[in-house]
């Protein structure tokens, strides 16, 4: 986020590989309903999130330069990713998964519950709350001379 409010290009790190993306709207109704029928859902262990929304982190970034660009009225980057390894961004050791794809059956059996918002309609509105938010701080900050030593 921050780095398309400077205007700076997404870093991906092992080039970006599957994830799903799940709304915090979403997510918090289907917790509320957990707390609302504990004899549905005591002891289960639910998956939260939205199968629907699986994109590359690659494909997920250029949506979000998309999407930016739409509602600030800038021009997409020239560059907009930039590759990094995950030892460089994070360092030894670290590891990850391929793909993570929650499964929703035992949440929509017990609960009735499945997510609702799309990957574009969650960007959108997440997007447009930073840009309102955080924009306007950022310019000015890049805006100002740097002191000489």
């Amino acid at each position: 986020m921050e780095n398309l409010l400077r205007r700076e290009p997404l870093k991906l790190v092992d080039g970006g590989s599957q994830r799903t993306f799940g709304y915090i709207k979403d997510a918090i109704e289907a917790v509320l309903l957990m707390i609302e029928n504990p004899a549905r859902a005591n002891g289960q262990i639910f998956n939260v999130g939205n199968p629907n929304n699986e994109v590359t982190v690659k494909q997920l970034a250029e949506m979000m330069t998309e999407v930016y660009s739409k509602l600030s009225g800038d021009p997409p980057l020239e560059e907009h990713t930039i590759d990094a390894s995950s030892k460089e961004f994070y360092g030894e050791g670290y590891d990850d998964s391929d793909k993570r794809i929650p499964d929703m059956t035992i949440i929509n059996k017990q609960l009735g519950w499945s997510p609702k918002t799309s990957l574009w309609d969650l960007l959108e509105s997440t997007l447009t709350y930073q840009h309102r938010t955080y924009a306007e701080a950022i310019k000015r900050t890049m805006a100002k001379p740097v002191a000489s030593s």
